[in-house]
Protein backbone atom coordinates (compact mmCIF):
# COMPACT_ATOMS: atom_id res chain seq x y z
CA UNK A 1 0.00 0.00 0.00
CA UNK A 2 1.27 3.47 -0.88
CA UNK A 3 2.21 5.42 2.26
CA UNK A 4 -0.20 8.20 3.10
CA UNK A 5 1.33 11.57 2.34
CA UNK A 6 0.64 14.46 4.74
CA UNK A 7 -0.76 16.53 1.87
CA UNK A 8 -3.26 13.81 0.93
CA UNK A 9 -4.28 13.27 4.55
CA UNK A 10 -4.76 17.00 5.12
CA UNK A 11 -6.80 17.36 1.93
CA UNK A 12 -9.07 14.51 3.05
CA UNK A 13 -9.52 16.01 6.52
CA UNK A 14 -10.31 19.46 5.16
CA UNK A 15 -12.84 18.02 2.72
CA UNK A 16 -14.64 15.89 5.31
CA UNK A 17 -14.80 18.14 8.37
CA UNK A 18 -15.83 21.62 9.45
CA UNK A 19 -14.52 23.88 12.18
CA UNK A 20 -16.59 23.58 15.35
CA UNK A 21 -16.19 23.70 19.12
CA UNK A 22 -16.73 20.69 21.41
CA UNK A 23 -19.66 21.56 23.73
CA UNK A 24 -17.72 20.89 26.93
CA UNK A 25 -14.58 22.67 25.74
CA UNK A 26 -15.78 25.71 23.78
CA UNK A 27 -12.39 27.45 24.09
CA UNK A 28 -10.91 25.02 21.56
CA UNK A 29 -11.75 24.82 17.87
CA UNK A 30 -11.45 21.53 16.01
CA UNK A 31 -12.07 20.21 12.54
CA UNK A 32 -14.78 17.62 13.17
CA UNK A 33 -17.24 15.61 11.09
CA UNK A 34 -20.97 16.01 11.48
CA UNK A 35 -24.17 14.92 9.74
CA UNK A 36 -23.36 17.19 6.78
CA UNK A 37 -20.27 15.16 5.90
CA UNK A 38 -20.16 11.85 4.05
CA UNK A 39 -17.59 10.56 6.55
CA UNK A 40 -20.25 10.64 9.29
CA UNK A 41 -22.49 8.22 7.42
CA UNK A 42 -19.95 5.63 6.27
CA UNK A 43 -19.88 2.30 8.09
CA UNK A 44 -16.62 0.77 9.32
CA UNK A 45 -16.83 -1.75 6.46
CA UNK A 46 -17.16 1.02 3.88
CA UNK A 47 -14.20 2.84 5.38
CA UNK A 48 -12.10 -0.32 5.32
CA UNK A 49 -12.94 -0.80 1.64
CA UNK A 50 -11.36 2.57 0.81
CA UNK A 51 -8.38 1.98 3.11
CA UNK A 52 -9.43 4.37 5.88
CA UNK A 53 -9.15 3.32 9.55
CA UNK A 54 -12.16 4.17 11.78
CA UNK A 55 -11.99 7.99 11.96
CA UNK A 56 -11.85 8.43 15.73
CA UNK A 57 -9.97 11.69 15.02
CA UNK A 58 -13.09 13.22 13.45
CA UNK A 59 -15.14 13.32 16.67
CA UNK A 60 -14.78 14.85 20.13
CA UNK A 61 -15.39 11.85 22.38
CA UNK A 62 -16.65 12.30 25.93
CA UNK A 63 -13.47 11.01 27.58
CA UNK A 64 -11.34 13.43 25.63
CA UNK A 65 -13.66 16.35 26.31
CA UNK A 66 -13.69 15.75 30.06
CA UNK A 67 -9.91 15.38 30.23
CA UNK A 68 -9.36 18.54 28.18
CA UNK A 69 -11.79 20.40 30.45
CA UNK A 70 -9.91 19.23 33.53
CA UNK A 71 -6.53 20.26 32.12
CA UNK A 72 -7.84 23.72 31.20
CA UNK A 73 -9.39 24.13 34.66
CA UNK A 74 -6.31 22.76 36.47
CA UNK A 75 -3.32 24.01 34.46
CA UNK A 76 -0.97 23.11 37.31
CA UNK A 77 -1.35 19.48 36.26
CA UNK A 78 0.70 20.15 33.13
CA UNK A 79 2.33 23.57 33.44
CA UNK A 80 6.02 23.54 32.43
CA UNK A 81 5.94 19.75 32.17
CA UNK A 82 6.61 17.35 29.28
CA UNK A 83 3.23 15.98 28.23
CA UNK A 84 2.14 13.10 25.99
CA UNK A 85 -1.44 12.80 24.72
CA UNK A 86 -1.79 9.04 24.14
CA UNK A 87 -4.24 7.96 21.38
CA UNK A 88 -4.57 11.64 20.57
CA UNK A 89 -7.27 11.42 17.89
CA UNK A 90 -8.22 14.99 17.03
CA UNK A 91 -5.55 16.36 19.37
CA UNK A 92 -8.13 17.94 21.67
CA UNK A 93 -6.38 16.95 24.91
CA UNK A 94 -2.93 17.83 23.55
CA UNK A 95 -4.17 21.28 22.57
CA UNK A 96 -5.67 21.79 26.04
CA UNK A 97 -2.30 20.89 27.57
CA UNK A 98 -0.45 23.30 25.31
CA UNK A 99 -2.91 26.08 26.12
CA UNK A 100 -2.42 25.36 29.83
CA UNK A 101 1.31 26.03 29.66
CA UNK A 102 2.87 22.60 29.21
CA UNK A 103 6.58 22.77 28.54
CA UNK A 104 6.22 20.48 25.52
CA UNK A 105 3.36 18.41 24.10
CA UNK A 106 3.37 15.33 21.90
CA UNK A 107 0.31 13.68 20.38
CA UNK A 108 0.69 9.92 19.84
CA UNK A 109 -1.59 7.88 17.60
CA UNK A 110 -1.15 4.91 15.27
CA UNK A 111 -3.46 6.46 12.65
CA UNK A 112 -1.70 8.85 10.23
CA UNK A 113 -4.98 10.68 9.70
CA UNK A 114 -5.10 11.38 13.45
CA UNK A 115 -1.57 12.76 13.42
CA UNK A 116 -2.45 15.10 10.58
CA UNK A 117 -5.74 16.09 12.24
CA UNK A 118 -3.83 16.89 15.43
CA UNK A 119 -1.38 19.05 13.46
CA UNK A 120 -4.18 20.91 11.66
CA UNK A 121 -6.10 21.46 14.89
CA UNK A 122 -3.00 22.64 16.74
CA UNK A 123 -2.41 25.19 13.97
CA UNK A 124 -6.04 26.26 14.21
CA UNK A 125 -5.56 26.99 17.92
CA UNK A 126 -2.14 28.60 17.62
CA UNK A 127 -0.24 26.04 19.70
CA UNK A 128 2.67 23.67 19.08
CA UNK A 129 2.04 19.91 19.27
CA UNK A 130 4.53 17.36 17.93
CA UNK A 131 3.05 14.15 16.53
CA UNK A 132 4.19 10.53 16.48
CA UNK A 133 2.65 7.84 14.26
CA UNK A 134 3.59 4.49 15.79
CA UNK A 135 2.47 2.01 18.41
CA UNK A 136 4.30 3.08 21.57
CA UNK A 137 2.43 0.83 24.00
CA UNK A 138 4.98 -0.91 26.21
CA UNK A 139 7.74 1.59 25.43
CA UNK A 140 9.40 4.00 27.86
CA UNK A 141 7.96 7.52 27.84
CA UNK A 142 10.17 10.60 27.91
CA UNK A 143 7.50 12.70 29.64
CA UNK A 144 6.30 13.83 33.04
CA UNK A 145 2.58 13.50 32.29
CA UNK A 146 0.65 11.09 30.10
CA UNK A 147 -2.95 12.02 29.23
CA UNK A 148 -5.33 9.32 27.97
CA UNK A 149 -8.84 10.24 26.87
CA UNK A 150 -11.36 7.47 26.18
CA UNK A 151 -8.94 4.57 25.67
CA UNK A 152 -10.68 1.72 27.55
CA UNK A 153 -13.38 0.84 25.01
CA UNK A 154 -11.67 -2.33 23.70
CA UNK A 155 -10.73 -5.45 25.69
CA UNK A 156 -7.50 -6.20 23.82
CA UNK A 157 -6.30 -2.61 23.94
CA UNK A 158 -7.08 -2.34 27.66
CA UNK A 159 -5.13 -5.55 28.36
CA UNK A 160 -2.09 -4.02 26.68
CA UNK A 161 -2.42 -0.58 28.26
CA UNK A 162 -2.92 -1.58 31.91
CA UNK A 163 0.51 -3.15 32.60
CA UNK A 164 2.17 -0.39 30.58
CA UNK A 165 0.46 2.31 32.64
CA UNK A 166 1.47 0.44 35.81
CA UNK A 167 5.11 0.46 34.69
CA UNK A 168 5.05 4.14 33.68
CA UNK A 169 3.42 5.12 36.95
CA UNK A 170 6.08 3.18 38.87
CA UNK A 171 8.71 5.18 36.94
CA UNK A 172 7.15 8.45 38.10
CA UNK A 173 4.99 9.40 35.12
CA UNK A 174 1.74 11.08 36.19
CA UNK A 175 -1.14 9.48 34.25
CA UNK A 176 -4.55 11.12 33.92
CA UNK A 177 -7.43 9.26 32.28
CA UNK A 178 -10.70 10.70 30.98
CA UNK A 179 -13.48 8.14 30.70
CA UNK A 180 -17.30 8.10 30.38
CA UNK A 181 -17.73 4.61 31.84
CA UNK A 182 -16.28 2.39 29.14
CA UNK A 183 -16.51 -1.36 29.66
CA UNK A 184 -12.83 -2.07 30.29
CA UNK A 185 -11.91 0.81 32.59
CA UNK A 186 -9.85 -0.68 35.49
CA UNK A 187 -11.47 1.30 38.31
CA UNK A 188 -9.48 -0.51 41.00
CA UNK A 189 -6.31 1.14 39.68
CA UNK A 190 -7.78 4.64 39.60
CA UNK A 191 -8.50 7.58 41.88
CA UNK A 192 -11.34 9.91 40.84
CA UNK A 193 -10.37 13.59 40.55
CA UNK A 194 -13.44 15.23 38.99
CA UNK A 195 -16.73 14.29 37.33
CA UNK A 196 -18.60 16.26 34.68
CA UNK A 197 -21.79 15.95 32.65
CA UNK A 198 -20.62 16.06 29.04
CA UNK A 199 -23.00 16.80 26.14
CA UNK A 200 -22.54 14.28 23.33
CA UNK A 201 -24.42 13.20 20.23
CA UNK A 202 -26.71 10.18 20.37
CA UNK A 203 -25.37 9.12 16.96
CA UNK A 204 -22.06 8.28 18.67
CA UNK A 205 -23.12 7.42 22.20
CA UNK A 206 -26.14 5.85 23.94
CA UNK A 207 -27.25 9.15 25.48
CA UNK A 208 -27.22 12.90 24.91
CA UNK A 209 -25.21 13.53 28.10
CA UNK A 210 -22.46 11.24 29.40
CA UNK A 211 -21.37 11.40 33.03
CA UNK A 212 -17.61 11.33 32.61
CA UNK A 213 -14.76 11.25 35.11
CA UNK A 214 -11.13 12.26 35.17
CA UNK A 215 -9.05 9.69 37.01
CA UNK A 216 -5.48 9.54 38.30
CA UNK A 217 -3.65 6.24 37.80
CA UNK A 218 -2.54 4.95 41.19
CA UNK A 219 0.99 3.53 41.49
CA UNK A 220 1.04 -0.14 42.51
Amino acid sequence: MTPLSPSRARAFILANTAISTPPHVPEIRLRLADEAHDLWHRTEEELEAIGLPPPFWAFAWAGGQVLARYVLDHPGAVRSRRVVDFAAGSGLVAIAAARSGAGSVEGWDIDPFAANATALNAELNGVAVATTIEDRIGSPVEADVLLAGDVFFDREMAAAIIPWFDALSKDGVSILVGDPGRAYLPRERLEALATYEVPVTRALEDAEVKRSTVWRWKPL
